[in-house]
Parts: structure tokens; C-alpha cells; sequence
């Protein structure tokens, strides 16, 4: 950044007064700008035993498979941001009632946090969205584990086909960082779930 948002006069980056971090700030009229974390949300929409994946047609990571998902925009909830990137990428609708909190990623190393709502489909009305391939709904033993696109992604329908086999369906959080070996792991630091251990899990980059 290098101008105000506001009155167009240079900004610096420096540590403002009560503060502790690096800042854009604008010394004409005192406003500082900050850079928050951005908010990616999704949801794992399922029928039966089967899991609806899109192929990206866009980059990063075109041509592999990921869960419908995308940015936050301003005035939503994450559910709702949510239930649209699922009808904008795999042309599924899904209510908010068919919808639960499943998984949360933290990614501190690239300032974004990941929201996924199991979402149950109530038919197979469904079609690849501008930023999708193609979209198929597909059973564990489908999951082209080789080509998926995020870690986050691996890790959720991991999560997903192991409690499957359980019947239960905790809430779990993530921290999802690269280790001294530059090896990507997700620790499990939450779980709504007393059986489980907070433990690291691998997840490929």
C-alpha cells in the first residue's frame, strides 16, 4: 500500500502508538490500516455414502480436486458463504438446516482460517460452476487421494470417512503449519469429541 484510502496522502509502515506490529498508517489524517486474516469457507456436501468433490478449473491448483469452497464476502456468515460457494462451484443447494460445523483449519503461516460444514444433499441436482471442471459425487474407495488440491481438503475427508465408521461426527480444529523438515502437518488442538487425542496428523502439501 502506498496512499491513503481516504485522503490519498502517502502512508508508511511503521508500528503505531499502543501497538506492537507492523502497520500501514497514513500520518495526514491518523488512520491505520490493517491486514487481518482472511476466511475461506466451505462446506463437504455428502448423499448416502458418497461425497461431492469439484475439479478446479482455475488456478492455484487447477485440474485437482477439491470440496466446494471460497472466500468470505463482507455481510455474510460463514454458513451462508458457505451454502453460496457450494452452489457457485458444483451447482448443489443446500439449506441451513442440512448443515452442521464439521472441521476448522488455522493457518497462521498464510494468515487464513478454513471453515467446513457438513452438508447433507437431498438429491443429485448438481453441475460444475465457472470455477469447476467437473463435479462428481464419489465414495472413499473414488477419492482420487493423489490429485486433491488442498491439505485441508485430505484431512477433512479423512476425518469424514473415519466417522463415518464411528457413526459420530465431532467438531474438530486444526493448526495447520510446516514443521522444522518443511513437512505440512495439521495438529488436532480441539475436538467436541472426548475420545479424542490432541495429536498431530499428517496432511500433504
Amino acid at each position: 500500500m502506498k496512499f491513503c484510502q481516504h485522503c490519498a496522502a502517502p502512508v508508511v509502515h511503521h508500528i503505531p502508538p499502543g501497538d506492537d506490529k507492523l502497520r500501514y498508517c497514513c500520518l495526514q489524517c491518523d488512520v491505520v490500516f490493517y491486514e487481518n486474516p482472511r476466511n475461506i469457507v466451505g462446506t463437504l456436501p455428502v448423499l448416502g455414502d458418497r461425497v461431492l468433490l469439484c475439479r478446479r478449473a482455475i488456478e492455484p491448483r487447477y485440474g485437482l480436486w477439491t470440496l466446494p469452497a471460497g472466500f468470505l464476502e463482507n455481510g455474510e456468515t460463514t454458513l451462508q458463504g458457505a451454502i453460496r460457494e457450494t452452489l457457485e462451484e458444483a451447482g448443489a443447494v443446500v439449506l441451513p438446516e442440512d448443515c452442521s460445523l464439521y472441521t476448522l483449519f488455522n493457518l497462521p503461516d498464510i494468515n487464513q482460517v478454513y471453515f467446513f460444514f457438513l452438508a447433507t444433499l437431498r438429491h443429485e441436482d448438481f453441475h460444475p460452476g465457472v470455477e469447476s471442471l467437473e463435479v462428481a459425487l464419489l465414495r472413499e474407495d473414488e477419492i482420487p487421494w493423489d490429485e486433491l488440491a488442498f491439505s485441508v481438503v485430505r484431512v477433512t475427508l479423512e476425518q469424514y470417512f473415519a466417522d463415518r465408521r464411528d457413526t459420530r461426527f465431532p467438531v474438530r480444529m486444526f493448526d495447520l503449519r510446516h514443521t522444522p523438515q518443511r513437512q505440512l502437518q495439521a495438529t488436532l488442538t480441539s475436538s467436541s469429541s472426548a475420545s479424542d487425542s490432541i495429536i498431530p496428523v499428517p496432511a500433504a502439501s
